[in-house]
């Protein structure tokens, strides 16, 4: 028990650390991000042009996703790199190692898919996945669809999460509730 807390201390720690303090850093560089955002662990931003980087409210990055503001492949090629703007706007949701790429605007309500590679704009409302990520269905009826799914499924509350404590045995009935299915957490 007393392993457990030190390492969970230690975890919290590492993330403030990180986070905050490295947050901080390419804001005073001139990135610019909104009220209420959720910017997990590893999250990596172009450091060398990073104040062509702007996140709206409201956003949420995913563990190890990626901004990439310029592209040094044209350098060898014509003597120059190629920089452009991000634009991450409200109430997007951006998936783990998702890579957005330089001149891209993320519209408002939107998701990127994890592992996408998002080479150009995404409409508002809209839901991209793939290499090339590409539109494959708006929020609106992702939300539907859940919607349903989730009048079907599995329904756990918070204590089924590391943060409400959960138990061995109740780690073990979820995974058999859910081997063959999906659920969801309120």
């Amino acid at each position: 028990m007393i392993k457990r807390l030190v390492n969970f201390l230690k975890a919290r720690l590492k993330k403030f650390v990180l986070d905050e303090i490295w947050l901080e850093d390419y804001i005073k560089l001139g990135m610019k991000i909104g009220n209420n955002c959720s910017i997990q662990p590893g999250v990596i931003f172009d450091y060398s042009h990073c104040w062509l980087i702007r996140i709206g409210n409201n956003v949420t990055i995913a563990p190890q996703a990626y901004l990439l503001a310029h592209d040094a492949s044209t350098k060898r090629l014509n003597g120059y790199t190629k920089v452009a703007s991000i634009t991450i706007e409200d109430n997007v949701f951006i998936g783990a190692r998702a890579l957005i790429m330089p001149g891209v605007t993320v519209g408002k309500n939107s998701i990127v898919a994890a592992g996408s590679i998002v080479t150009k704009s995404v409409p508002e409302g809209s839901i991209v996945a793939g290499n090339p990520a590409k539109v494959i269905s708006t929020v609106e009826s992702y939300i539907e669809k859940n919607r349903t799914l989730s009048s079907v499924a599995k329904i756990y509350d918070s204590s089924f999460t590391i943060q409400g404590n959960i138990s061995h045995s109740d780690k073990e009935k979820m995974y058999e509730e859910l081997v063959n299915g999906i659920g969801f957490i309120e």
